[in-house]
């Protein structure tokens, strides 16, 4: 292990060298899935449902499916917040947490199109 100096406080902290910390990546990619998904939530979903509705409803909408991702996202960072000791730095977890990743960032950015097709399919029945 490396040990790196905090200058500020002129303590000596140690940091593990080698393996990520897959809690902090998560939580990382779990905060910009967020904004990925709410941005993509009002220029395609938000969008297409102005075309049929009134002008309060897809705003109602957003708040509501920005409201049910959230769960789904703390579940993901919860699952790598709760690591025991030095879990957290351990390298034969990199297989799992790119699967978590993978399903996270497909969840975030596929989601606002599906919901967009199958609100453009109601609307157009």
């Amino acid at each position: 292990m490396a040990k790196a100096l905090d200058r500020e406080h002129g303590v000596a902290t140690v940091t593990h060298s080698g393996s990520p910390d897959w809690s902090k990546k998560m939580s990382d990619n779990v905060a910009l899935a967020l904004i990925v998904y709410t941005g993509l939530q009002i220029f395609v979903t938000v969008e297409a449902l102005k075309d049929g509705v009134s002008s309060t409803i897809p705003y109602f909408a957003l708040i509501l499916l920005v409201g049910a991702i959230i769960p789904a996202c703390r579940w993901f960072e919860k699952r790598w917040k709760d690591l025991p000791g030095d879990s957290a730095h351990d390298a034969s977890l990199r297989s799992a947490y790119r699967r978590d990743q993978v399903l996270l960032w497909a969840i975030a950015i596929g989601l606002p199109f599906v919901l967009t097709a199958f609100f453009k399919a109601i609307f157009a029945a």
